[in-house]
């Protein structure tokens, strides 16, 4: 649920990375933060467990201009991949304005990204959210990989409700934007 600053203008927004480990959602987020304007940033932070860490730092976009007079600043966080850091997952998840779900196109991770997706729509039920009402983008990381599954294949396992899915190499920022983009472009038409 997003959050109005009113002191500042702003309307504070959380978008959410999630899947398997090692998918591309920490890769993701170091190369939007990487290449957003210093001055439209803030700090980089990471929470480190002994596999994985979990990411978060805010942005202001230049370019997504105002809603009524206010600038819409969006909060982004990877979760931990592992489903065993469950509880940090539901927690990451509290308040959540739009959800990417990374998944990785290695043939031998298909069953790690669809145990990630049941434990999201598990995790934001718990919240009382519905995946097929919040802004809910997929990307299909490493599709560099030479015996990456076919989109299709990615589709029929991960997509039964045909939301927007988009190809990344994230490694060389391939997709990286195109996925923001998109699913903060969800994330404003549904506050107005």
């Amino acid at each position: 649920m997003s959050m109005i600053n009113y002191a500042s203008r702003e309307i504070n927004c959380k978008i959410v990375y999630y899947g398997p480990g090692l998918g591309g959602k920490t890769t993701n987020l170091e190369y939007v933060y990487e290449k957003v304007a210093p001055s439209t940033r803030g700090k980089l932070i990471s929470l480190a467990t002994e596999s994985e860490r979990t990411l978060f730092f805010d942005f202001l976009p230049v370019d997504l201009g105002t809603i009524r007079g206010f600038k819409t600043r969006f909060h982004l966080y990877t979760v931990p991949g592992q489903v065993y850091y469950n509880a940090s997952r539901k927690l990451i998840l509290k308040g959540v304005d739009g959800v990417v779900f990374v998944a990785d196109s290695h043939p031998a991770r298909l069953d790690a990204n669809s145990e990630s997706m049941d434990n999201l729509y598990h995790n934001l039920a718990e919240h009382d959210f519905d995946l097929r009402e919040l802004p809910f983008v997929i990307q299909f990381n490493k599709r560099d990989l030479p015996d990456a599954l076919s989109v299709a294949n990615m589709n029929a396992a991960l997509n039964p409700t045909a939301v927007p899915a988009f190809e990344a190499v994230a490694t060389r920022g391939v997709g990286v934007f195109d996925t923001l983009k998109a699913i903060s472009k969800q994330v404003i038409k549904s506050l107005s």
